[in-house]
């Protein structure tokens, strides 16, 4: 097998294995493995956790990325029980639903059809009695698209914060923390709202640890988080003064006691479970058996991938370029961030991949993936990239120089010259991002 023909199979196999990945985490296929309609037809079981239907409404809620799918799945499970519903997604990421409504609305900056979207969404749950049950269903992105300004904010106080937050590369954690506390729904409040009736909440994780309360910023969960420490976050990346003062000053009223705080455990409903029902485990497992039937010896590495995507890159190239006496796939999962210094255009995935680029220059027997689970990485209309040892050279070709398009945080231009990008639509799902090497050893 000459070079060239070596190095299409590669990337070929890598992204064979990146889909096998995004399949296992179809939003369908995990709500119907999770939720069942029990034989007697009135009892409904979430995993573990099993209840009768009510006597009154089924109101089916939601919001995030993979909420269409999730909510087609519902409709298939108990189709005319349901009484009401209404979910939120990402623009183009909608489908024909029969029972339940469906409203696009911007990511991950919210905007106002986000906000109305979660109006509605507040006004069904507020009438929720004691005989009815609400099925919130939650994935990733439902924290720009559940979108509930506290009294005294306006949309623009959160999408300024937000912007802010995005760009000096907080991790999702940190920027969870301040959302919530910006926010009516977010931390518990839709959970309290919805009381006393019964909810279940299935959720498709994001996030690192698949903490519950950060995932979409927890609206069904308690919250661990408080005021101060949603000031001290802006204060430790330097941008709170440059948050509106509407901010600054709800902020500070929660600190001392002038606001309420976010519901904790003890205040909670008890009348709710909440379950995961996928993540970037499960994506992984998928990746290792496709890497394992298309002839790789496979390692999984134990921990995520986190932190400034270039440096997670390096480190990724650096196991990656140790030699191989047979075919090898290394795989990881995570979610990395940007510090933006530059103006240019891109994703963690497309940086993270030409920084690798730079790594493994020159190398003919490596090849590196990097692509976000849900099809978008930025603004951008890639997944991500895979780059290979020919990368640098080719885009030097182009007139692409990939050290300045790196320092401009400019990836996107880059990958698009050299034909690296990644392309694969919306995928309706969302489970973090998958990072993989193929590597053949050295001729």
């Amino acid at each position: 097998m000459n070079l060239k023909t070596k190095n299409k199979q590669l990337r070929n196999h890598a992204e064979t294995i990146f889909r096998a990945a995004v399949a296992a985490v179809d939003p369908a296929v995990a709500v119907k493995n999770s939720l069942r309609l029990l034989v007697d037809r009135t009892r409904l079981r979430l995993l573990d956790v099993e209840t009768p239907l009510p006597s009154g409404r089924i109101l089916v809620i939601g919001a995030g990325k993979a909420a269409a799918p999730m909510a087609r799945a519902v409709e298939e499970i108990l189709g005319p029980r349901i009484s009401e519903g209404l979910i939120v997604t990402k623009d183009g990421h909608g489908l024909p639903l029969d029972h339940i409504q469906l409203r696009e609305a911007a990511h991950p900056i919210p905007d106002r059809r986000g906000v109305r979207a979660t109006r509605q969404i507040l006004e069904l749950v507020d009438k929720a009695t004691a005989d009815d049950l609400v099925i919130t269903l939650l994935s990733g992105g439902g924290s720009a698209l559940l979108a509930a300004p506290a009294e005294g904010l306006s949309l623009a106080d959160k999408v300024i914060t937000t912007d802010l937050l995005l760009a000096c590369g907080a991790d999702i954690g940190a920027i969870n923390c301040v959302r919530k506390h910006l926010s009516a729904v977010k931390g518990g409040q839709l959970a309290q709202r919805a009381a006393p009736a019964t909810m279940l909440t299935l959720v498709i994780s994001d996030v690192i640890g698949d903490p519950l309360d950060v995932i979409a910023s927890g609206p069904t969960v308690p919250d661990p988080t408080r005021y101060g420490e949603a000031e001290e976050i802006l204060r430790g990346y330097k941008i709170l003064q440059r948050c509106p003062r509407t901010v600054r000053d709800h902020l500070h009223a929660g600190r001392i006691g002038q606001r309420a705080e976010t519901p904790e455990p003890e205040e909670f409903p008890a009348n709710g479970r909440t379950r995961i029902i996928a993540g970037n485990a499960s994506a992984l497992e998928a990746a290792r058996q496709k890497a394992e039937e298309l002839g790789y010896e496979c390692r999984v590495v134990d921990h995520p991938l986190c932190g400034e995507a270039r440096e997670a890159a390096r480190q990724l190239a650096a196991a990656a370029s140790r030699p191989v006496c047979r075919p090898t796939c290394l795989l990881a999962g995570g979610e990395t961030t940007v510090t933006l210094t530059g103006n240019g255009k891109g994703g963690r995935n497309q940086e993270f991949a030409l920084a690798a680029a730079l790594a493994i220059n020159g190398r003919d027997n490596i090849v590196i993936l990097a692509a976000g689970t849900d099809g978008t990485d930025g603004p951008t209309d890639a997944a991500g990239a895979i780059v290979d040892g020919g990368s640098i050279d080719r885009g030097r070709e182009m007139g692409q120089i990939a050290e300045s398009r790196l320092d401009n945080n400019d990836s996107y231009p880059f990958h698009r010259a050299t034909g690296d990008l990644l392309i694969t639509g919306p995928t309706r799902t969302n489970v973090m991002d998958i990072y993989l090497a193929l590597m053949t050893p050295e001729t």
